[in-house]
């Protein structure tokens, strides 16, 4: 723990805290920065990492729901498509535009079904025609013209869809391409929230790896990281521990059945040729049983996703082989012409969506819209508990100015700072020309020594926050680099080591980097960073060992992935330039 982390537990001590929010993902971080920049003293918690849930486990889309009109959910498309467009602004260095394309196969079909869908049906429906697509397609331009930054689509027909994707299988009739966004380091991004809540509010704490102790006559206990015990008395409880909700619940003595999740799935695959022929674009499909399904390129791999089955134990899913089955079969239908293998697979995840319960038969029907119920005080507990339930990804902001507005009248305060056009993190000053780009380029390159092009994969990885990486003093070069993965070097592990609020090896590699999911992650590689981890955080060579090894078993268990050695060949990644 920082000495910085320990004078504030010990003021929240002293004063105690206005609110604690339980969970560290992406809708608790995005509550815990509004809160903090109206000054409200906040403690946010977590029993793993920040982003280490559900927020690490999306499809690393930042997209409007573009299905969400089939179900007439037409208030959330258009929230998403307004905070995707935000996004955009606000988080430029790791959101960026995605187009995409829609293979339709029929000119008419699924009107019908689409129409008993839209009153209320509970089937999804099935195979949708030019007609539809091209309805749906308008709507979504429609509502997604607040702060428009992207053009409308276009429908186009075989010929031309083929020429643009020329792997698509001969059974279409024409092709949609629309606009939605991709995020490059969600994980990343959730730190970057916190950050900035720290940053702008000194009366603010975080604490990861933290275990519920007890809830006694309105205080609530937790055991920190390093053993030591923290107790708050909270004004007001935020439950955001998104799949966990109905266990937080419990623990607090409110028993409750919120949550009826659904697993997703995603797999990355190392295959040089389909990426090329993809052009940028995410290709978003019906696979034969009907669910829908997606192919992109994200960072220089694949992404393949993702299924939706029932599911409620988030601590132990995972991508099982069936799963993998699926996709690779899917693609095949689709792309018939490129070959699909086990082989080509390096790195798959998946999480739980923490839905609202529901009965709904089709997990696709379950609404992706959000609330946030409240149990008011009882008895000895003196605080209200308000449990985030429901969400998605790109939504988060405003889902946390809405929670924050209802805290805010209730904390008998009033709002001091909109969110709406507040950068996070590295996207903060982020020059988004050319011109403005080259600029920040050489001036960071002038000033800390470097060449301009480690600046520009820097400024591409981190944002902004690049600068102080650089500029950061440590016994540790740039120059040198990490075995197997030579865009990343020494200096930046030691930078996050010492700067990001690391707790275990495995934050380093799987959350503030991108280094285990690209692939580039080797043995060497791991005890490298281990190394320098160790020397920053004041770990013995036994805690050492052990974090190495509980990152190989992460990986294995949970990931699919089996590190190789440095030396060794990893399949197509000479072909595969290393991703900034």
């Amino acid at each position: 723990m920082t000495d910085d982390m320990k004078q504030r537990f010990a003021k929240l001590n002293t004063t105690g805290t206005d609110v604690l929010i339980i969970g560290a993902g992406v809708n608790g971080a995005g509550l815990f920065r509004d809160l903090a920049v109206q000054g409200v003293s906040c403690l946010i918690v977590d029993k793993a990492d920040f982003g280490s849930g559900t927020s690490a486990a999306p499809s690393r889309l930042i997209h409007g729901g573009l299905k969400y009109l089939e179900t007439g959910e037409f208030g959330l498309v258009a929230q998403s498509t307004l905070e995707r467009n935000l996004l955009l602004k606000n988080a430029p260095h790791c959101v960026q535009p995605l187009p995409t394309f829609i293979p339709v196969f029929s000119w008419t079909r699924g009107i019908l079904a689409a129409m008993r869908t839209l009153f209320g049906s509970k089937t999804a429906p099935r195979s949708r025609g030019a007609v539809l697509v091209k309805i749906g397609l308008s709507l979504y331009d429609h509502f997604g013209s607040r702060d428009q930054v992207m053009p409308r689509h276009r429908l186009i027909l075989k010929k031309r869809a083929r020429q643009e994707m020329p792997h698509v299988t001969q059974e279409i009739v024409a092709g949609g391409i629309y606009y939605d966004a991709k995020i490059s380091r969600p994980e990343r991004l959730v730190f970057e929230l916190v950050k900035d809540g720290l940053q702008a509010n000194e009366n603010c704490a975080s604490a990861t790896f933290t275990k519920f102790v007890s809830n006694e006559a309105g205080r609530v206990t937790f055991r920190l990281a390093d053993g030591s015990e923290m107790s708050v008395s909270p004004k007001i409880v935020i439950n955001a521990a998104g799949p966990w909700i109905d266990d937080v619940n419990a623990a607090l003595g409110v028993p409750s059945r919120l949550i009826g999740g659904t697993k997703g799935s995603h797999i990355l695959l190392d295959h040089p040729e389909l990426v090329r022929s993809l052009n940028g674009h995410m290709i978003y499909f019906e696979a034969d049983d009907g669910r829908i399904c997606l192919v992109y390129e994200y960072l220089g791999l694949a992404l393949v996703g993702s299924t939706d089955i029932p599911a409620n134990n988030p601590d132990e899913v995972r991508c099982e082989e069936p799963e993998v089955d699926y996709f690779l079969e899917s693609l095949r239908s689709l792309l018939p012409t490129l070959r699909f293998d086990r082989n080509q697979v390096i790195f798959s995840y998946s999480g739980i969506r923490p839905l609202p319960a529901s009965d709904a038969t089709a997990p696709g029907l379950i609404s992706r819209d959000h609330s946030a119920p409240v149990n008011e005080p009882k008895g000895d507990r003196a605080y209200a508990i308000m449990s985030l339930v429901g969400g998605k990804w790109t939504t988060f902001r405003g889902f946390a100015e809405e929670v924050a507005d209802t805290v805010l009248s209730r904390l008998q305060r009033s709002r001091g700072l909109s969110t709406r056009y507040l950068a996070i993190g590295g996207g903060r000053d982020f020059p988004t020309d050319e011109t403005a780009r080259s600029e920040w380029i050489r001036a960071s390159a002038q000033a800390t020594q470097s060449s301009p092009e480690r600046v520009n994969e820097l400024l591409s990885r981190y944002g902004t926050t690049a600068s102080a990486l650089l500029a950061f003093k440590s016994a540790h070069a740039d120059t040198n680099r990490i075995a197997g993965a030579p865009q990343y070097s020494h200096l930046e592990m030691d930078w996050i080591a010492r700067q990001e609020l690391v707790v275990h090896l495995s934050d380093i590699v799987l959350r503030r980097t991108t280094l285990a999911i690209e692939g580039f992650l080797t043995i060497e590689g791991l005890q490298e960073i281990g190394k320098i981890a160790g020397e920053a955080l004041g770990w013995s060579e036994q805690r050492l060992a052990n974090e190495i090894a509980e990152v190989v078993m992460l990986l294995r268990e949970y990931h699919g992935q089996t590190l190789a050695s440095a030396k060794a060949s990893q399949p197509n990644s000479a072909a595969r330039p290393a991703s900034a």
